[in-house]
């Protein structure tokens, strides 16, 4: 790679990541501070999984304007106005008084980190070669690891110094400055839609992908299996690990710790793997479905109890978690560029609003699971977690099912 292809390697790359390593921070920071919020606001399962799920209904909400914004105006512009209001979402979640105020900020935070992952995926078509997405896209996430990684024992660290007023004041912060090193350093965008093009042609850009079987062939397995990751890690985890495994406050966020670095490890292994085999010939939607066949069995084996108290299923389902992310790669490479925004937002909406059902549900059947058989929360959980796997399970039958494959014109 030349020096120039490096520099904007970097240009591109670097501030994306920073801004998706506050996102991941602020989806999985709840698993970490739950039992505060709980002390300080007397929170149930239900609400607390209503306060977590909040950012993923507002982001989910985003999506489809968000991919119309991508293509008309590009991915810089996009992401550096919408971080502003994460910022301001994580003001009013520090200064909240009530769960009201907990919830707004939470769901001004979901919107304003939406394009987080979508921007930077819009501007890695537009920028870098066909090939090299998968690789490109797997550091983008494992930039999402760390964050995920900042929100584990790092944050509980921080707790010693600060209470988590403090650690989100802090989280503004480093939002606004974010903003700021997007406009900065990235270059100006390219790739937009001419402005001459209606609003109304863009929209009928997302019909066309809605209306492609090629994309319902591989959306409900990835909608399925990366829901049930984002809604297990970003909360679920750390209250299956207290509740069900029955591990202490600091082992628990050793576990979450873990969870984030397999997740790290997934998404540069599995991104680089995809890059490697479809040299190869074998298309990158195979280890897709490999990789979130492996996730289903991690569940499947965490929900057993045969291992309870062991990392190892948490760390294979860290790292096969990441599988769901490279359908997005896959589908890029077969459809039109002028899409890319489109398609990305397309699938991300559905997967969004399915974390969001999955990580408040999961609270409900606890919440009512305890109330009908008594207060032990366990057999909730493992109720929960089998309907998400069973639901995981029956999309993949779907997928090898249905084969017809259409992709949308220009």
């Amino acid at each position: 790679m030349s020096y120039s292809k490096r520099v904007l390697l970097l240009r591109v790359l670097l501030p994306f990541a920073a801004g998706y390593f506050l996102s991941y921070l602020y989806r999985v920071v709840n698993a970490v501070i739950a039992p505060d919020l709980i002390d300080a606001f007397g929170l149930d399962a239900d609400q607390l999984g209503l306060l977590t799920g909040a950012y993923f209904l507002t982001f989910s909400a985003a999506q489809l304007p968000l991919g119309i914004a991508l293509d008309r105006f590009g991915a810089r512009r996009t992401e550096a106005l919408l971080l502003v209001a994460a910022a301001a979402g994580a003001f009013v979640f520090a200064a909240a008084d009530s769960f009201t105020g907990l919830l707004v900020g939470r769901a001004l935070i979901g919107f304003g980190v939406s394009a987080c992952l979508m921007a930077a995926f819009k501007a890695f078509v537009v920028w870098f070669a066909k090939a090299r997405l998968p690789l490109i896209n797997g550091c983008q996430m494992a930039a999402g690891g760390l964050g995920a990684i900042a929100a584990t024992t790092p944050t509980e660290a921080a707790l010693a110094f600060t209470d988590w007023r403090g650690v989100f004041f802090g989280l503004g912060v480093l939002t606004l400055l974010c903003a700021g090193a997007i406009l900065a350093f990235v270059p100006a965008d390219a790739g937009a839609v001419s402005s001459r093009v209606p609003t109304r042609a863009l929209i009928a850009g997302i019909g066309r992908i809605y209306r492609s079987s090629l994309f319902w062939r591989v959306a409900p397995v990835t909608i399925l299996s990366q829901a049930s990751f984002l809604a297990i890690q970003g909360l679920w985890s750390g209250r299956w690990l207290a509740a069900v495994e029955g591990l202490p406050r600091a082992e628990v966020a050793n576990t979450l710790f873990l969870i984030a670095a397999a997740m790290i490890a997934g998404f540069l292994s599995l991104g680089g793997a995809a890059e490697r085999l479809s040299r190869l010939g074998v298309p990158p939607i195979a280890l897709a479905i490999a990789g979130m066949g492996t996730f289903a069995l991690s569940q499947a084996v965490i929900i057993s109890g045969w291992f309870a108290g062991s990392p190892w299923p948490w760390i294979a389902f860290g790292f096969f978690g990441t599988a769901g992310i490279v359908p997005y790669a896959a589908l890029s490479q077969r459809f039109p560029v002028a899409l890319a925004g489109r398609l990305n937002t397309a699938l991300n909406v559905l997967v969004f609003v399915v974390a969001f059902a999955t990580q408040w549900g999961i609270g409900v059947i606890v919440s009512r699971w305890t109330e009908a058989f008594g207060g032990d929360p366990a057999s909730g959980y493992r109720a929960a977690f089998t309907l998400m796997l069973g639901l995981q399970l029956a999309a993949t039958l779907w997928f090898f099912a249905f084969r017809r494959e259409q992709v949308p014109q220009h």
